[in-house]
């Protein structure tokens, strides 16, 4: 195995990033010094921890310029999106900030004549973080935070595509004067990683990307008796009634199918449309599709960037060829976006009618900028069809009826509902998944107890 690795940038294919993997030596020596760390870190009050997070905060919002150009960089992203991710990760940051101190509160169960009881929030150690690189900084924070103010110490593995959003957090939070060692980042090969999760240092792994990925995080982990958190895959669907707003539901459902190039694991992949609206919402959808610019990143006026690599722009090609060779029909003509070229990153939004879910573009992930809009007759066809997929991660109905929605929702299996909106994380809500998208929890409230182990104390108070 290489002692170094390179991160290819999409934007002009050249290498942007050249960093060391982590030696065996140094793995070591930083497990020991989580461990050291994470002693001293569980003592101190959850007031003081937040003190040290919110500063955090404060020191990496003021990188946030550097950093989205860095994101553009290592993944494509639009520079004008790309703060975004700044202010999103202060937003999930400082709820679970001022939550903590609730959430990790002492249980009371009750009074009982004699005794002196409770349930304590115990950290769990040392937090192994995997995090990928579609959403770099907000998938990482949704642990990292929680994480720490439980009175974890964290080890952050980022991708290799972008390597350099671990060393903004580590530099954010040495700014922040964090204690030594509370957090500390790895670039590290699979094979690393594999073995860095049977390490009897690590209590918990929380991580972010594919199924594929998920199973060898498990396989790893089952070794041992730890937790693991997976946020894996997503086709997440949409279903729109003919009570929509209409306009807010066309706007929405584009941005949610093509913003970052729809590479979200819980962008909309997939959307059923009332026969009523069928035919002049996809007139609406594909004028709006065609008013994206596709170009470099770094342009800001560019709205749809490269994605992450050619064999990820290839991928999302042959699944669109193929559907259309099994009946589908492209309304999109890819030369009306001259920047996209075969053989390249660059790929030309795509919107794809008449399919169906023989089709492997309706039932596998895309992860790119290529939609399905399929036409259904009623609220049960379309639940079935949503329901109709070994995902599930977000779903939204898109309706004028609350109780409808709420009636539909509750047959949908999947980990967050929307009405009338999609493609978002409330950190008030927990963010989990069902089916192949995973299990665990991060974010609100019941992120918290995925972090800690609970301890009750029973005395007897003996006169």
């Amino acid at each position: 195995m290489a002692a170094v690795f390179q991160t290819i940038t999409p934007v002009d294919g050249s290498v942007y990033v050249e960093r060391a993997y982590a030696t065996d030596a140094e793995i070591a020596q930083t497990l020991t010094a989580a461990r050291q760390a994470q002693a001293a870190w569980k003592q101190i009050s959850v007031a003081e921890r937040a003190q040290y997070c919110t500063r955090f905060v404060d020191e990496f919002v003021g990188r946030k310029q550097v950093i989205a150009e860095e994101i553009s960089w290592q993944m494509g992203r639009p520079v004008a999106h790309a703060p975004g991710e700044a202010r999103g990760l202060a937003e999930r940051a400082r709820y679970m900030i001022s939550i903590a101190e609730e959430a990790l509160g002492d249980v009371d169960p009750g009074p009982k004549t004699g005794f002196t009881r409770l349930i304590r929030r115990e950290p769990l150690g040392v937090v192994l973080t995997l995090a990928p690189w579609n959403y770099p900084y907000l998938t990482a924070v949704n642990s990292i935070i929680p994480a720490l103010m439980a009175g974890n110490a964290v080890i952050l593995k980022h991708s290799s595509q972008t390597p350099l959003c671990a060393e903004r957090f580590a530099e954010a939070f040495a700014a922040a004067g964090l204690p030594d060692s509370v957090f500390q980042y790895l670039h590290l090969t699979h094979d690393a990683t594999d073995a860095l999760i049977r390490s009897p240092e690590i209590d918990f792994v929380a991580f972010t990307g594919s199924v594929a990925g998920g199973r060898a995080v498990q396989r790893a982990a089952s070794t041992r008796f730890i937790g693991v958190g997976l946020e894996l895959g997503g086709k997440d669907p949409a279903y729109v009634r003919p009570d929509a707003p209409f306009d807010h539901t066309v706007e929405n459902l584009v941005d949610g199918a093509f913003y970052n190039a729809g590479q979200s694991c819980c962008g909309i992949e997939r959307i059923y449309i009332h026969e009523a609206v069928y035919d002049c919402f996809v007139e609406a959808f594909v004028e709006q599709t065609r008013a994206y610019r596709l170009g470099n990143p770094l342009d800001p006026e560019t709205t749809l960037g490269p994605v992450v690599r050619t064999s990820a722009a290839d991928f999302v090609r042959g699944q669109v060829e193929e559907a259309v060779r099994q009946g589908a029909r492209a309304l999109i003509d890819p030369a009306s976006f001259p920047a996209a070229q075969a053989g390249t990153s660059y790929l030309a939004p795509q919107v794809l009618v008449e399919v169906d879910h023989t089709m492997r573009f309706m039932t596998e992930e895309t992860f790119g900028p290529a939609i399905g809009l399929m036409k259904v007759t009623s609220d049960d066809e379309a639940v079935a069809l949503m329901n109709d997929s070994p995902y599930g991660l977000t779903a939204s109905i898109w309706t004028a009826d609350e109780a409808v929605a709420l009636a539909l929702g509750d047959r949908v299996e999947t980990g967050t509902l929307f009405m009338n909106r999609c493609d978002y994380l409330d950190p008030a809500l927990a963010w989990t998944g069902v089916k192949d998208s995973g299990r665990g929890c991060t974010l609100s409230t019941v992120g918290y107890e995925h972090l800690t182990r609970p301890k009750s104390f029973h005395f007897r108070i003996l006169e």
